[in-house]
């Protein structure tokens, strides 16, 4: 079993820059890995994934200005995210599983989450 843990989130203004970390531990073979966000009310969405090989996908809108990367030699998965706006705003999750699902953002495929990370961002 994978354990998972975010950290990095906090309250930027709008146009500002954060970096979320997601510290892999436990049985790590994860062929893909990704992060979501939840804000209130709203439905869980991908922002990013990144499978084994290095690929990444993003959604239209994290294109640009959210990056992916990891670093397998700490087993840890990064979101840097820049040019934020208030709608940006969300309860980060870091997530691993099947490629199949992880790298296409379909939350519903993913095994193993993290209990996430806030961010806020002010107009």
């Amino acid at each position: 079993e994978v354990q998972l843990v975010e950290s990095g989130g906090g309250s930027v203004q709008a146009g500002g820059s954060l970096r979320l970390s997601c510290a892999a531990s436990g049985y790590v073979t994860s062929t893909c890995m990704a992060w979501f966000r939840q804000a209130p009310g709203k439905e869980r969405e991908g922002v990013a994934a990144i499978d084994s090989d290095g690929r990444t996908n993003y959604p239209e809108d994290a294109k640009g200005r959210f990056t992916i990367s990891q670093d397998r030699t700490k087993n840890t998965l990064y979101l840097e995210m820049t040019s934020l706006k208030p709608e940006d705003s969300a309860t980060y999750y870091c997530a691993t599983g099947p490629r199949s699902y992880c790298f296409f953002l379909l939350s519903y495929g993913m095994n193993s989450w993290g209990k996430g990370t806030l961010v806020t961002i002010s107009s």
